[in-house]
């Protein structure tokens, strides 16, 4: 396992239309989606998704694997805890993030400092 790209990062954000106003029409960048429950909006940076959560937590950075499964494996015989185990946050069935009918999947951990981080895959549902 080698982690190679960023995947993501969840950034809080006190007022979801303030900071879709700065970052689209601002800063220039793609607006992807807005879910409004449960607060999420989300822009792309060629690959890189920023996620904006409404009433979320700390940022936590997420990293691209190809195989979650194995990368978790990999990340255990390591020594280190996961906080959630791999499993699917989302299915892509318009194929706003990748592939329609795909899902995302993703697994939590913690880094030394006890920042959050995440590994995110894609596999066929």
């Amino acid at each position: 396992m080698r982690i190679e790209k960023l995947r993501q990062v969840s950034i809080k954000a006190d007022d979801l239309d303030k900071t879709s106003d700065f970052y689209e029409h601002i800063l220039g960048a793609r607006r992807v989606a807005r879910y409004d429950p449960p607060g999420l909006l989300f822009f792309d940076l060629d690959g890189t998704r920023l996620l904006f959560e409404q009433n979320g937590t700390p940022t936590t950075l997420y990293f691209w694997v190809d195989d979650i499964d194995a990368a978790c494996e990999e990340l255990t015989s390591k020594g280190v805890a996961l906080e959630s185990p791999p499993h699917m946050i989302f299915k892509d069935d318009a194929g706003t993030f990748g592939p329609a009918g795909e899902g995302e999947w993703m697994a939590f951990f913690k880094d030394p400092s006890g920042n959050m981080m995440a590994f995110a895959s894609r596999k066929p549902c």
